[in-house]
């Protein structure tokens, strides 16, 4: 199950897209993806984003939920930022999005200074359609540092980890609480899997993010 929020006051599909393309959701998939068609559920998912609605996406194990906000990063004005618990699927998708044309860099640990300096510096001009970040990462100064960037989405990925190992696993992400405010009111997306059944995306409340 999943469910999306009521469209916010703050965001509308013609405030999100850029004015210099025309492109569509379908557009992306097949011109950058190479898919034919959206599976089940993602065409919801990412009507729901870009029309600025908060969204929980459920989705089981390679169902493409990370389409769901991939391709809106092509779409949006602004960069989406993606909170993922592990940094080596960070460096996967990163690796996998650079290779369809998409600026995306991780923001983490790993990195040396010099290179963590540069990548903040672009994220502030606005380089980047996706920065991955871990949710510890968001505990310092970059938190407060990303209030004056425009993100235009954010994305809990991997978040069944919060409902299966409990929020004393990485305590980091209860302090995600806010983070939408804190941002202007962006959309958040909270993407989950589950095991291999129907995917979906169904209306209800607004969030507490």
């Amino acid at each position: 199950m999943g469910w999306i929020a009521a469209p916010s006051p703050l965001y509308s599909a013609i405030d999100q897209l850029s004015l210099g393309t025309r492109q569509t959701p379908r557009d992306v998939l097949t011109g950058v993806f190479g898919y034919a068609d959206f599976r089940p559920g993602q065409e919801k998912i990412i009507s729901a984003v870009l029309t600025g609605r908060d969204c929980i996406g459920v989705m089981p194990t390679g169902a493409g939920k990370s389409l769901t906000f991939q391709i809106p990063a092509r779409l949006l004005s602004g960069t989406v930022l993606v909170v993922s618990p592990l940094i080596s699927l960070m460096k996967d998708q990163v690796d996998a999005l650079a290779r369809n044309g998409f600026r995306a860099a991780v923001i983490n640990s790993s990195l040396d200074w010099e290179t963590r300096r540069d990548r903040i510096k672009r994220l502030n001009t606005g380089e980047y359609e996706l920065v991955y970040v871990a949710p510890e990462g968001l505990e310092g100064g970059l938190r407060n540092f990303l209030a004056g960037v425009n993100v235009s989405l954010v994305v809990v990925d991997e978040a069944h980890c919060i409902s299966e190992w409990g929020h004393d696993f990485r305590p980091a992400y209860r302090k995600l609480r806010g983070l939408k405010q804190e941002l202007g009111g962006v959309p958040i997306l909270a993407s989950p899997r589950r095991p291999p059944v129907a995917s979906s995306a169904t209306s209800s409340a607004s969030s507490e993010w």
